[in-house]
C-alpha cells in the first residue's frame, strides 16, 4: 500500500488567499510526500450554507485586506494584484461561471486542470480581466495550453446538469468537511480527514503531515 498521504485543496479563482494555498501546496507536491487533489468549488456556495461573510463586506476587514494582499504577494512570490472594481468583479460578479468551466476540465481533461485555474487567477488577481465573460474564460484556456476547439467544447457544457451537479458536489462535500470558507485543505492523516483553513497553516499541516517546512519558496531553501 501506498505511504503517500492524501491532500485536498477546495478552491475558487474568486479568492485570491486560495491562489497562494494553490501555489505553495504545488510548489510542495514533489518535496512532501503526499498525492494532492484540486478540488475546484464554489465559494459562494461554501459562504451561503456557513453563514460566513467575505472580508471585504466588513469595511475594517476589507481595508486590511487590501495591504495584506501586497505582503503576501510579495512574501509568497505570487503575483497578486487587487482588482480596480472589487466589489464589482469579485462581490457582484463573482465565479459562477469560470468555476462551472474549471469542473469541466476536472471532469474530461484533468490534465489541464492546474494551468487552468492558475489562469484564471492570473485574470482576475493580476491582471485586472474580467472572469465572468467566455471569451475571457476561453482566453485563459488557451493560455493554460488548451486547443481552442477543445476549450470550446468544454465551455458548452458548463450549463449541463452534469456539470452543474459535480460542482455542487464537491461544495457539498466541503461542507460536509466542515469549510466555512476557501482555501480549506484537508489533510488524510491516520485514516482520518483535519482540514485546514486558510493559506497561512503550512507549518501547522507539516507537523502533521510529518513533513518539513521549508518556507514559501522550497526550491531555494533547498539549494
Amino acid at each position: 500500500m501506498s505511504t503517500r498521504k492524501v491532500v485536498e485543496l477546495f478552491y475558487d479563482v474568486v479568492s485570491p488567499y486560495s491562489w497562494l494555498g494553490f501555489e505553495i501546496l504545488c510548489r510542495y507536491k514533489n518535496i512532501w510526500n503526499i498525492d494532492i487533489h484540486l478540488r475546484p468549488g464554489f465559494l459562494g456556495g461554501i459562504m451561503h450554507a456557513s453563514g460566513n461573510t467575505a472580508p471585504a463586506m466588513v469595511p475594517k476587514k476589507g481595508s486590511y485586506m487590501t495591504k495584506d494582499l501586497e505582503r503576501l504577494s510579495e512574501f509568497y512570490q505570487v503575483p497578486l494584484r487587487q482588482p480596480s472594481d472589487f466589489f464589482h468583479v469579485v462581490i457582484k460578479k463573482g465565479s459562477l461561471s469560470a468555476m462551472r468551466f474549471v469542473t469541466a476540465v476536472q471532469m474530461s481533461h484533468p490534465e489541464f486542470l492546474e494551468e487552468v485555474s492558475r489562469e484564471l487567477w492570473l485574470r482576475i488577481w493580476s491582471e485586472d480581466k474580467d472572469i465572468t465573460e467566455p471569451e475571457s474564460i476561453l482566453q485563459a484556456a488557451k493560455k493554460a495550453g488548451m486547443p481552442e476547439d477543445l476549450a470550446k467544447k468544454l465551455f458548452s457544457t458548463i450549463t449541463s446538469p452534469e456539470v452543474k451537479n459535480k460542482l455542487k458536489e464537491t461544495t457539498d462535500k466541503a461542507l460536509a468537511y466542515g469549510v466555512f470558507g476557501m482555501p480549506s485543505i484537508v489533510a488524510h492523516i491516520s485514516e482520518k480527514p483535519e482540514m485546514f483553513f486558510g493559506s497561512d497553516r503550512f507549518e501547522l499541516l507539516a507537523h502533521q503531515l510529518g513533513e518539513k517546512w521549508l518556507g514559501p519558496m522550497p526550491q531555494k531553501s533547498r539549494l
